[in-house]
């Protein structure tokens, strides 16, 4: 949440990509715990309202790297995104690595990082030490290219909002960008916005493969739970490319 695979520059290289992309995505089909992107510690009685302005979060968190005071999270993916090669139903564009997302409805204007699976076939958040900074699943689909390109990112952190925090305002109609290595922007539209609990996460419907270019814009969401130090949802933003 490695370096860049570069951009296919023929259709034989292409497909080759994909053929092994789709051995990666179908190794492991296993049931895991979601946890997705959430902050580590929330304060007592903080709404979602509150951690999105900032309004007391700093003040009543603990002061601490997030890793000192308990394990990393491993934000799971239950089954891992699964890659096809169905008929093109619509125009992509070829692989290339995101660079930087731009959500101008919520102030986003953030970086990328790369994310991988880890232990146990979860996929590994990105660093929480920088709240302005969004992970991309590189060994999956990039972002304009045919498929589900998968992204995540905090809504909090242990000391403040993260680049998520206001993502649940994201509505159908909503647009963003995917600013790409290649110098080619990828703009998307929202389709909807929807939040799953954890223990139901809908694996198919948000890591299934898609006929088009679509993007999975994935963050914590609802209450949480201080037993578990994490959110008891995950929201995920459903868009495709324009």
């Amino acid at each position: 949440m490695a370096a860049d695979p570069s951009s296919p520059t023929s259709a034989d290289e292409r497909s080759s990509g994909r053929g092994g992309r789709l051995t990666l995505w179908i190794v492991a089909i296993v049931a895991l715990f979601v946890s997705v992107l959430g902050g580590h510690y929330r304060p007592s009685g903080a709404s979602p309202s509150s951690r999105a302005s900032g309004a007391g979060a700093t003040a009543d968190r603990q002061q601490t790297e997030p890793w000192q005071t308990e394990p990393r999270h491993s934000e799971s993916l239950q089954t891992e995104p699964r890659r096809t090669d169905p008929q093109q139903d619509g125009p992509d564009l070829p692989r290339s690595a995101p660079t930087r997302l731009v959500i101008p409805k919520i102030d986003v204007d953030a970086p990328f990082t790369t994310l991988a699976i880890g232990a146990g076939n979860q996929l590994q958040p990105p660093p929480a030490d920088d709240t302005n900074l969004v992970g991309w699943y590189a060994k999956g689909v990039a972002p304009g290219e045919r498929g589900t390109a998968i992204i995540a990112g905090h809504v909090d952190t242990t000391t403040s909002p993260a680049v998520f925090a206001n993502l649940d305002e994201l509505k159908s109609g909503d647009e963003f960008t995917v600013q790409r290595a290649d110098g080619r922007d990828a703009d998307f539209v929202v389709d909807s916005a929807q939040t799953f609990a954890k223990d139901d996460f809908p694996n198919k419907r948000v890591y299934g493969d898609a006929s088009r270019p679509e993007v999975r814009l994935i963050t914590c969401a609802g209450p949480y739970d201080h037993a578990a130090k994490d959110y008891t949802d995950n929201l995920v933003v459903f868009a495709h490319l324009e």
